[in-house]
């Protein structure tokens, strides 16, 4: 799976959460690059085209909602699918993070089956 479509941006400051998800997305078919923070996520993004970005809210430097508004900046990214996986899950951040342009809400910890099935449909 080489097209833009199957190739996910996980972005997160944990290196065990970043390293689950990739290793989780990758046993699943998925071409995935991974970035601690949103300001290396945002420099990936303008070198490469990615179909998916899976981003932590809360991340030193830039966090997810920042990355989400700056990628929704950008023409090759209006329309990208952006998810959300956070501890974060009141009405208020979930509010602000799809203002912001996120696509959807994953909440930590999920069940892998889960976020394998959730990415699935928002690229079908």
């Amino acid at each position: 799976m080489s097209d833009a479509s199957h190739r996910i941006l996980a972005v997160d400051d944990s290196n065990s959460m970043r390293q689950m998800v990739a290793f989780t997305l990758s046993s699943a078919g998925f071409d995935v690059t991974e970035a601690e923070d949103g300001v290396v996520a945002l420099s990936m993004a303008q070198t490469q085209k990615f179909g998916l970005v899976l981003a932590d809210v809360n991340m030193p430097n830039m966090d997810g909602l920042s990355l989400v508004r700056a990628l929704r900046g950008m023409a090759d990214y209006k329309f990208t699918p952006m998810l959300m996986l956070t501890t974060e899950s009141t009405p208020e951040k979930k509010a602000e993070g799809k203002a912001a342009g996120a696509t959807g809400w994953i909440v930590k910890p999920f069940n892998p089956d889960q976020l394998i099935a959730t990415i699935r449909r928002v690229l079908a």
